[in-house]
Formats: structure tokens, C-alpha cells, sequence
């Protein structure tokens, strides 16, 4: 079940609110919450429910261990009951995300042929399992109390809004809403609006332009041309930030709704003047995740110039790999590993004179060569398409008329994403008056009508992050 589905919005939702809000105690809300959480997620994958079960249950175990053994006398059991969860935790998620890529990549060294059945990835288990990691490193340092209920430990790993595809929510950012939490009339139209706007995004943008890019790159590349692909990129670069922050938007805007209050997950990453900056603003949730639990405990930046080369490495080559079990998602890492280099080592005083419109435009050629790497999986299709992208313009309009006339209605949508990627909304004045105030409610109620209008009339509705 996906946000966007009729499913969600008509049957599941509906109920989910109307069980939780008829009911004024905390501890049948949050039974509400939990078990609407597991038939959310065991909706499509139900055997998975298990894995995301034991999961929990090994985070809550390893805590308990972890708190009963802590002190200077029993440090080394401490340690132990840590080390042995979060091996269990990596284990998991290496045998179901990677464990089919690595025993492809073995028998292909060797020219043997892989008969071995395939292991199915379980729905959001990339997701899952750094937020239960982030648990358990966090009370290995002491930075969280142990959560002795074993149902509050697993509403955070399992609660429906970020269970599918994030953010990355950390328990101390939650700690003390999952008993202690206020729900507001307030907090319940801001959700409300939020999610509005996120499925917006998604089904109004994301979805039209994604056709656009995926009808170029799986067309006939002579009759599209280099120009079409560069457009293809453009449409791609627009449909996972739409995609994803829509789904971001979507995810803090149930969790508000209910009482929680997620951190943001992106801030108008497309404005960027720099990688590092672009870096600052896009999946916020992850890029902090390994930075606190990865990059910081190699040395961050703290550290001889070698060294830090070697983090940065390290880092980004397990970004990556995070996101796939495939070589271009590795190597869409270390891309960005040599771009974020290149610009602390060689660009850093040169950007800053750089008027900033340049580093714009320098930082957004990146990002959407950056994205065309991350889009194909194949690394032949992937050379063929850069190769498309440099060579001198060819296609034809006629023939692309005449073949996908349709795709130039999704190419409308564009400048509408071009748009819409600004921080045009930021600087725009509250809705403090009663007429404003129904000005806005008049704007999300149509931008509601006008998506359910969407996912009716389309059977198109993909979600790029579902396979991380």
C-alpha cells in the first residue's frame, strides 16, 4: 500500500484516524497506531512482518542487555550484548540486499552459473534497519534511555508514516512523544495541509514527468537524439526530488497529525550552489545518519589529509551501496566522493568568486549527471546514454511526433517542477487573517480534488525509494 493509492486515502487512513481520535488514552492510541502499522506493511508483504519483527525484538533484547550490563565493572558484557545486535541487524540486511548481488558477482569471477534460488528484498528494510541501528548505537553511547516496553519499541521501528521510505527517524528525536506526546486540532490541519502538498508532488509532478524520462530512455535512441536525453535527465532529476520529498512531506505530515514531530528531509535541494551544499539539503535524514554513525567515528575531517580522503571514500562508497545492490549505485558514491573532494581540495576558494547564478548552474549539471547514473542499473545502457548525452544533437521532432506524441503533454510538466523546486512558498505571507485562512484551505482542498483526480485517471504510480 502506497500514500497515493485510492486504498490509502478512502479505506485505510480514514480508519486509522477515526479509531485513533475516538479514544482518549494513550496507551489504546498507540495500540491503534502499532497494529494499524503492521496491516500497513503486512499489506503487500506479510511473510516480511516477521523479519521486521525479529528485528525489533533482537534491537529490544541487545538493549535490555546492553542497560543491565552497563557500568565500569561490567563494560565488556556491555559491549558484547552491543556488538552482537548490531552484527545481527547488518547481517539481515546484508542477506537480503546483498547477499543475490554478491553471489552473482562470485560466480560471474569464476563463469559459473548462479542456480541458486534468489532472496526477495523485503519492503523498506534499508529504512528499518538504520533506525533501529540508530537505537541501539545511541544507547550504546548513552545519549538515550533503554526502552523497557517492547510495543513502544516497535511503534518506532514500524509506524506507518516513515516505515516504507523514511526519513530516517532516530528515537531520540521521538523518544518522548511515543507516552508523552500532545495531539492539537492545530497539528491535526497542518498535517492535513502537509500531506496535501506531498501528494501533490507526487502524483501531479513526479508521476507526469517520470513517463517523460522513462518514455526517452527506453525508446529508440536514435530517434530521440542527445538533446531528448538531456531532457530525459532534466525529467528525472525533477521526478526523484518531487518523488521522494512528496513522500517526505506525505510521511511528517501523518506523523503530525498523530502528534509527532519528524525532522525535515529536505530543504530545496535544487537550489544549491555547491555539492556540499546540495548535500546539506537532500535526504537530510541519511546524510546525517552516516555522518554521525560513520563519518565522524573514522575522524571526519579531523584527521591528516590521507585520511580524510579515505572517510570520504569510505563513506560515500557505502551511500551507494545503501541505495542498491547494483555496481552504478557504487559508483554514483564515488562520484560524488571525487566531486565532494575536488571542491574541499581544489575548488573551495575558487567557487567563492564564482558568481553564484555559475555555481548554480555548475552544481545542477552535476547533480543531473549524477542522477543519470543512479537511474540505470545496466552499466552498458548507462555508457550508451552518456555517450548519447555528449555526442553532437541528433533526432528528429517529426519522428518523435510521430512515434510518442503523447510524451510532450508530460514534458508540460517541467517548468511547472522547475517551479515548483524554488522556496517560493517560504516567502510567502502566513495565513494569519480568517481570509487567508480560507484562501489556503481553498488551495489544498483543490490540489486534494485535483490528485485523487490523478490517481484515478492513471494506473502510473511508481515510488523510486520503495526498492531501498
Amino acid at each position: 500500500m502506497v500514500f497515493s493509492s485510492l486504498s490509502f486515502l478512502y479505506f485505510f487512513f480514514p480508519l486509522v484516524f477515526l479509531a485513533y481520535f475516538v479514544i482518549n488514552n494513550r496507551t489504546w492510541r498507540n495500540s491503534v497506531l502499532l497494529v494499524s502499522s503492521l496491516l500497513f506493511y503486512s499489506w503487500g508483504e506479510p511473510k516480511f512482518v516477521l523479519m521486521m519483527l525479529l528485528s525489533a525484538l533482537v534491537a529490544y533484547v541487545g538493549g535490555l542487555l546492553m542497560e543491565k550490563y552497563r557500568g565500569q565493572a561490567k563494560d565488556k558484557a556491555e559491549k558484547t550484548a552491543y556488538i552482537a545486535t548490531v552484527v545481527f541487524l547488518v547481517a539481515a540486511l546484508f542477506v537480503f540486499k546483498y547477499f543475490n548481488f554478491t553471489l552473482d558477482n562470485i560466480c560471474a569471477l569464476f563463469g559459473v552459473s548462479n542456480n541458486f534460488a534468489r532472496i526477495v528484498l523485503p519492503i523498506g528494510i534499508s529504512f528499518y534497519t538504520f533506525q533501529i541501528l540508530s537505537y541501539v548505537i545511541d544507547l550504546h553511547r548513552g545519549q538515550i534511555g533503554v526502552q523497557r516496553n517492547f510495543a513502544d519499541l516497535l511503534l518506532y521501528v514500524c509506524f506507518f508514516p516513515q516505515l516504507i521510505a523514511g526519513p530516517i527517524v532516530r528515537y531520540q528525536t521521538i523518544e518522548r512523544e511515543i507516552r508523552g506526546r500532545q495531539e492539537s486540532l492545530d497539528d491535526v490541519i497542518a498535517g492535513l495541509k502537509r500531506f496535501i502538498i506531498g501528494l501533490a508532488k507526487k502524483v501531479i509532478i513526479a508521476n507526469n514527468v517520470a513517463l517523460a524520462a522513462s518514455t526517452i530512455y527506453e525508446g529508440n535512441a536514435e530517434v530521440y537524439g542527445s538533446l531528448m536525453y538531456w531532457v530525459a535527465a532534466l525529467a528525472y532529476t525533477l521526478q526523484i526530488y518531487f518523488d521522494f520529498s512528496g513522500y517526505s512531506d506525505m510521511a511528517i505530515g501523518l506523523g503530525r497529525i498523530f502528534g509527532f514531530h519528524f525532522l525535515e528531509n529536505f530543504d530545496y535541494p535544487y537550489i544549491s550552489r555547491s555539492i556540499t551544499e546540495f548535500w546539506r539539503r537532500w535526504h537530510i535524514s541519511l546524510s546525517s545518519w552516516f555522518r554521525d554513525y560513520i563519518y565522524i567515528p573514522l575522524g571526519g575531517n579531523r584527521v591528516s589529509v590521507g585520511r580524510h580522503i579515505f572517510n570520504i571514500l569510505v563513506v560515500w562508497t557505502i551511500t551507494g551501496f545503501w541505495h542498491g545492490a547494483e555496481w552504478n549505485f557504487v559508483l554514483w558514491g564515488l562520484y560524488y566522493a571525487a566531486l565532494l573532494l575536488i571542491e574541499k581540495y581544489l575548488l573551495k576558494n575558487v567557487l567563492e568568486k564564482v558568481p553564484g547564478l555559475l555555481r548554480w548552474v555548475y552544481t545542477m549539471f552535476f547533480v543531473m549527471l549524477g542522477w543519470v547514473i543512479f537511474y540505470f542499473t545496466d552499466i552498458q545502457q548507462l555508457g550508451e546514454a552518456v555517450r548519447i548525452m555528449f555526442t553532437v544533437p541528433t533526432g528528429s521532432f517529426e519522428d518523435i511526433v510521430a512515434q510518442e506524441a503523447f510524451i510532450f503533454y508530460h514534458l508540460l510538466y517541467i517548468p511547472i517542477g522547475l517551479v515548483c523546486m524554488l522556496p517560493i512558498a517560504k516567502r510567502l505571507p502566513k495565513a494569519e487573517s480568517i481570509p487567508m485562512q480560507i484562501v489556503s484551505y481553498g488551495i489544498h482542498f483543490a490540489l486534494l480534488i485535483l490528485s485523487i483526480t490523478f490517481i484515478v485517471s492513471s494506473s502510473y504510480n511508481p515510488f523510486i525509494y520503495f526498492r531501498f
